[in-house]
């Protein structure tokens, strides 16, 4: 252990350079700002390219897959196997408690863990808050003024306040999922930052630069892809109105919720104010591309501050440890989201996907290719 050490230093010793390090790192700011707009922009360019079109619902859960794969693959062959080397690195792993157990393990367990109790007590508070009021017995009870629920038949009010807090519920999940996705991966690029910062190895920063550029760019596009999904057809809200709707088909269930309830899934974007399906306003999806483009260029900064006031270096052991244990988190968390929340909610419970055998072959070689892109880029970075 301690001669692959002096190995290890010896060689970062002929490639450090600081002014050269630091030439680099403010080129890669510039770089990495650019890529990481344009790829978290894409997606979301792309699906209102594709808004009104009769491929808009199939456009943007191929887009989404896409996302999805890039997610897993990010989270699987980028964070977590960085987390484990940073906490394996000679010095840390020659110490207690560093070496007697595998904590790049348990940190991302912990992080599994925190994603699903964030999911269970998001969904909980939405089921009993967030749409229409609910009586003591768990039934709904409609909200307005005598004028406005006198004369609608039982069954009529019964329909609307079932769809509007499905409707709420479907478009809250969206948020969570895109939010605590930008959370997981916002907790990757400042780690990828801060290394990069803190880095005055320059044989290793410049073709990192290059390398995280394409990076940025796919890992963009996996969180673009879920913010982008802002159309909310009747696919989406997975309800029983069997007994509503008796052997109608869904044409005639939509056109009936359009025609007495104002509720047309394919208009559902002009009626609320220009804003996002999954709730997000225009200044909200804007805010949180902003936030992703420059998380990576901030934590380059903080890591370049950091060494100038510490004087450690990426190889510093305190700086490894953190760095391994907050990317075991972020892969914990990625991990939960790609599975659960993308993945197995678009193949496993998408009606538009089960209704159209050859949509659900496109969506897996969209995540095949998503995976397969991001999984390669690993080769460098």
């Amino acid at each position: 252990m301690a001669a692959a050490c002096l190995v290890d230093a010896t060689r970062s010793a002929a490639c450090r350079d600081t002014q050269a390090a630091t030439h680099l790192k403010l080129i890669s700011i510039l770089i990495i700002l650019f890529t990481s707009i344009t790829g978290i922009s894409f997606p979301v360019l792309l699906a209102r390219y594709f808004q009104g079109k009769p491929v808009y619902d199939k456009a943007t859960l191929i887009i989404k897959c896409f996302a999805a794969g890039v997610i897993l693959s990010t989270s699987l062959v980028h964070v977590l196997p960085d987390a484990y080397g940073a906490l394996s690195d000679c010095h840390v792993a020659s110490k207690h408690p560093w070496k007697d157990f595998p904590f790049a393990g348990l940190v991302t367990l912990i992080g599994v863990l925190l994603a699903l109790l964030v999911d269970l007590t998001a969904s909980a508070h939405v089921e009993q808050h967030g749409h229409g009021h609910v009586s003591g017995d768990g039934e709904y009870t409609v909200v307005g003024t005598r004028e406005e629920t006198v004369g609608k038949k039982v069954s009529d009010t019964s329909v609307k306040v079932e769809i509007m807090g499905e409707v709420d519920l479907v478009k809250a999940k969206q948020r969570l999922v895109s939010q605590v996705l930008e959370i997981g991966i916002v907790f990757h690029s400042v780690i990828i930052g801060v290394t990069m910062g803190m880095s005055q190895n320059k044989c290793t920063i410049r073709p990192l630069v290059a390398a995280l550029a394409f990076h940025q760019i796919f890992e963009g596009m996996g969180l673009g892809g879920c913010i982008a999904q802002r159309k909310l057809s009747s696919e989406h809200v997975d309800i029983n109105l069997e007994h509503f709707f008796m052997g109608q088909d869904r044409k005639y269930r939509d056109n009936y919720l359009a025609s007495h309830f104002s509720l047309n899934f394919e208009s559902d974007h002009a009626r609320n104010g220009g804003k996002l399906q999954a709730g997000f306003s225009f200044g909200t999806v804007a805010y949180m591309c902003f936030m992703f483009a420059v998380t990576t260029p901030m934590g380059i900064v903080l890591g370049m501050i950091i060494f100038s006031i510490t004087g450690y270096d990426d190889s510093n052991p305190n700086a490894l440890i953190m760095e391994g244990l907050l990317g075991s988190l972020s892969s914990g968390i990625l991990v939960y989201m790609g599975l659960v929340d993308l993945i197995a909610v678009d193949f496993f419970h998408n009606k538009l996907m089960s209704s159209a055998p050859w949509l659900k072959k496109a969506s897996f070689i969209a995540l095949a290719l998503g995976s397969t892109a991001m999984s390669i880029l690993a080769l460098w970075a």
